[in-house]
């Protein structure tokens, strides 16, 4: 008998594949740290060819912003369920945000501290995270906004909220602070900061 031919392979969507990429890239700054991460060794480690690569990503910058939003797309998600369950009152959303924001940053470790120090300076970086600060700032007013009694939350307010986050945050990754200590500040800080407006 002749054998059969085989099926044709069928590519993924370009948002599987991205996402199967992007999962490896991950493991790979985990492993190796992000200084090995190039396209390159990322096509090989995926195991596809160094254009497909290219055409997702374009340049390392690319894929290091990109994996930044995939971080915050992640981390948005987090905020969402957390403020979803939390009681409609300043110290449960202030409680939400602040173990949102620790746990997120503790769940990608050294390796997003890793892709913020390779994209220092870098345009792409930039336009990633001033999106990102802009968009948690936003949904911070819409979620505290509300509880301020005397008038509306300055941004300047909420700029300190998100400062003291991420300060707070890269202190817990670095075991400078326990973690329970960090959000227990973290929530006080945001609920005096909305109650002294």
């Amino acid at each position: 008998m002749p054998a059969r031919p085989e099926p044709p392979r069928r590519r993924p969507p370009r948002e599987q594949r991205t996402r199967q990429v992007l999962d490896v890239a991950w493991t790979l700054v985990g492993e190796e740290g992000t200084d090995a991460l190039s396209l390159g060794r990322l096509a090989e480690a995926a195991g596809v060819t160094k254009p497909v690569a290219y055409d997702h990503f374009v340049t390392r910058n690319g894929l290091l912003a990109a994996l930044y939003q995939d971080y915050d797309q992640r981390q948005t998600a987090v905020f969402e369920e957390r403020i979803g369950k939390a009681k409609a009152q300043l110290r449960d959303r202030a409680q939400a945000i602040a173990g949102g924001y620790i746990d997120c940053v503790l769940s990608q470790g050294s390796e997003i501290q890793g892709i913020l120090a390779a994209l220092a300076g870098s345009p792409e970086l930039m336009e990633v995270k001033r999106r990102y600060q802009q968009d948690f700032i936003a949904k911070c007013a819409k979620w505290l906004g509300g509880f301020a009694t005397k008038g509306d939350v300055p941004d300047a307010a909420y700029w300190a909220i998100l400062g003291a986050a991420e300060s707070l945050s890269e202190a817990v990754a670095a075991g400078s602070v326990d973690q329970a200590v960090a959000e227990g500040e973290l929530e006080r800080l945001i609920v005096s900061t909305v109650n002294r407006v």
